[in-house]
């Protein structure tokens, strides 16, 4: 570069014009060559310029950076963040705009629950269902289908379809279902339900007495509750004046006789309204990712005027099966095994 800014023969024409002194003797008077180091300056500070580029051009990034900064940390957490307000996935269903609301998780989620009709020999009960697959694959409680003949299945559209049991699991109370040409359905996201927490806010969304896409919410009261459910047939139907499914908790048997035949797991407890028909229904975190299928709820009843018993609806006592133990029975169910 700095060969630029020296011309051939530039000091040559210096010396000829110089005088020469008697003798022929040059050395008095050499060619100046004080200036000539200097010429490499001029084009030194457009060096030091174009060098700053890559500088200036980092330094513009990282205001843009700090510009969005928040945004930027945001979405990293999204991706990476192991709480997430209780579920501890790696997604947000619900809309940043509306993170942490009951009608945003509602509204992001509803479409991916379902009711269930299922018909037996002894007659009708209902369900709730959750939309695991596009197709129509479909997670529920085992008692909702159990000894079913036929069962319909209403989307949150309003669309009915058939249904056919794929696999069950009455020792989890769980089952999995099919629809019959379904396409295009919104499945929903199974979420991690070994990081939630105590008090952590829930939504569950559900069918009772027929009323689909019914939205409660509440918070998650305890961990681990020992829940004892039926695992015979015809446990689906309601066995209690108010329709709730039996279950035994703490000892004691609630909405009927759970029957010999019968089993315990581990359940998260909620004061999320449930009540009968939410059995296969989602309990939701405030991101929009499943972490539970409700399961069971507790509705006390009172004599009324000796006729019998009245049940008396949702006391805030409800249970659900950890998310968890439905995705370790995920596969054994898509296999068909029905135990």
């Amino acid at each position: 570069m700095t060969e630029t800014f020296r011309h051939s023969g530039e000091y040559h024409q210096q010396q000829s014009s110089a005088p020469v002194p008697p003798g022929g003797t040059q050395g008095a008077f050499p060619p100046p060559p004080a200036y000539a180091p200097e010429a490499p300056q001029p084009p030194a500070p457009e060096r030091r310029r174009r060098a700053r580029g890559p500088v200036a051009l980092l330094a513009a990034v990282a205001i843009a950076a700090a510009a969005v900064g928040g945004g930027t940390a945001f979405a990293v957490q999204t991706l990476t963040d192991k709480d997430g307000g209780s579920s501890a996935t790696s997604t947000d269903v619900v809309p940043t705009s509306k993170k942490g609301t009951v009608s945003g998780v509602a509204e992001a989620v509803s479409p991916s629950i379902v009711e269930i009709s299922a018909t037996t020999g002894q007659g009708k009960s209902t369900g709730s269902g959750v939309i695991t697959k596009s197709d129509g694959e479909i997670i529920t409680n085992n008692h909702v289908i159990s000894g079913a003949t036929s069962i319909k299945v209403r989307t949150n559209d309003g669309k009915t379809y058939d249904a056919e049991v794929v696999g069950t699991d009455s020792k989890k109370d769980l089952a999995l279902i099919q629809l019959k040409d379904a396409s295009g359905l919104k499945p929903a996201t199974l979420g991690n339900s070994g990081n939630v927490k105590v008090g952590d806010e829930v939504v569950a969304i559900g069918s009772p007495e027929g009323l689909t896409g019914t939205v409660t919410s509440g918070i998650i009261s305890a961990l681990d509750r020992d829940v004892t459910v039926s695992t015979g047939e015809g446990q689906e139907q309601p066995q209690s004046p108010g329709g709730g499914w039996p279950f035994e908790f703490g000892g004691q048997e609630f909405n009927g006789n759970t029957g010999s035949s019968k089993t315990t797991y581990k359940a998260l407890q909620t004061d999320a309204s449930l009540n009968p028909g939410n059995s296969g229904g989602a309990l939701i975190d405030m991101n929009g990712n499943i972490i539970g299928i409700n399961s069971a709820m507790y509705s006390p009843s009172s004599s009324s005027q000796g006729s019998g018993e009245s049940a008396s609806g949702s006391v805030g006592l409800g249970f659900a099966i950890p998310i968890d133990t439905v995705k370790d029975d995920l596969s054994k169910l898509r296999s068909g095994s029905k135990t």
